[in-house]
């Protein structure tokens, strides 16, 4: 019998989930190895080889991995949950005139899900990941996820969604370490290849990070459906013409293909009237939001204004802010104006380092 029982660990076969297995094996647990094949890269429409964290390389990485430090290892086919609630959410945010945020989605309704499932199948008390993040009980009997050690590869941010009962059994080995500490950790287990794999910071699903051509691909007669549409100024003045909104995100500045003596940025999408509105940053800019399906971490409620600083994007520094509950929603007033507030993406709360919650923006 293992020191501190069994733990089930999602492998991706990259540097930070292997080396987090391994530290829990070296630490006494009973490790069982999982990895996820969440997509098909030919279904996908992809032009180049195979890569990231569903390739047949990678999933061979962890099993090898696996097999020389003598934990079982599974893979665990969940295309079809994913496919059917990821892909087709994205697509469906981007036709709703929405940035999606697929990353959190998938956090929140499938993975955890399918791991936990499995674990319990398995007879695992707990799962890990390899997320920089941290999770600690508190006084209130509330699991709170705070900012991982290294803040230039925290990904606290896309945990908001993580159900209080999920994050009771979950573990987050690297929480406490830097990725370059953790590279080293590699180096030091002979893991030379391992250790320099490169990263991807490409949606897994999305080939050659092209979502307009993977849009293109998942819904046949888009550019039929939609067609090009006009660019407009805030006050209706038309002055050019777009490919067809869905191609288009709330702040982009680059690729508009159009001119008109200063920089434009994109500041609303209008679906209904396939209507792109640009305008100037200063235009771009708001000083409040409001959020939909809100998850709460370290509170079960907010009943008071209480003070945050709010992220309204991934790589966000975030921003300070007052946010309050308005019956459904919570609305964010920002000390100052924030650029770039794009409905669907994730607006994320903190109290210092820990993750108050989050929820999508409106």
């Amino acid at each position: 019998m293992s020191k501190h029982g069994r733990i089930l660990v999602a492998m991706s076969g990259g540097v930070d989930s292997s080396v987090a297995a391994v530290m829990l094996h070296e630490q006494g647990y009973e490790v069982i190895g999982l990895t996820m094949k969440t997509w098909d890269y030919a279904s996908s429409g992809g032009s180049s080889k195979e890569t990231g964290c569903c390739s047949l390389d990678s999933i061979n990485d962890a099993r090898a991995l696996a097999v020389g430090y003598g934990f079982p290892h599974y893979i665990l086919d969940i295309r079809n949950e994913f496919g059917d609630f990821v892909i087709d959410n994205f697509v469906d945010e981007y036709l709703a005139g929405r940035t999606p945020n697929p990353c959190v989605l998938c956090n929140t309704h499938i993975k955890w899900e399918a791991l936990l499932k499995r674990a319990d199948k398995l007879d695992c008390e707990f799962i890990a990941t390899g997320h920089y993040a941290n999770i600690r009980l508190q006084d209130n009997g509330r699991y709170v996820i705070s900012k991982g050690r290294d803040e230039n590869k925290d990904q606290s941010y896309v945990l908001w969604g993580v159900s209080q009962q999920n994050l009771a059994r979950t573990k987050f080995p690297l929480g406490s370490f830097t990725k370059a500490e953790i590279r080293q950790m590699a180096l030091d287990m002979g893991q030379v290849e391992l250790a320099h794999k490169s990263e991807s910071y490409e949606i897994c699903f999305v080939p050659d990070n092209d979502y307009r051509a993977f849009l293109r691909h998942k819904v046949e007669d888009l550019d039929e459906r939609v067609g090009p549409g006009n660019f407009v100024l805030a006050d209706g003045t038309i002055v050019g013409k777009h490919q067809g909104y869905p191609f288009y995100t709330i702040g982009q500045r680059k690729g508009l293909g159009i001119a008109l003596g200063q920089p434009m940025f994109v500041t609303r999408i209008d679906p209904h009237t396939n209507t792109v509105v640009l305008g100037t940053q200063q235009e771009l800019e708001q000083k409040e939001a409001w959020v939909r399906n809100v998850n709460l971490v370290k509170y079960e409620s907010i009943t008071e204004p209480l003070e945050a600083i709010t992220k309204i994007r991934y790589k966000d520094a975030g921003t300070n802010s007052t946010i309050q509950q308005m019956g459904e929603h919570l609305k964010v007033d920002f000390t100052h104006q924030v650029s770039g507030i794009a409905p669907g993406q994730s607006a994320v709360f903190y109290e210092g380092s820990d993750l108050l919650g989050g929820g999508f923006l409106m």
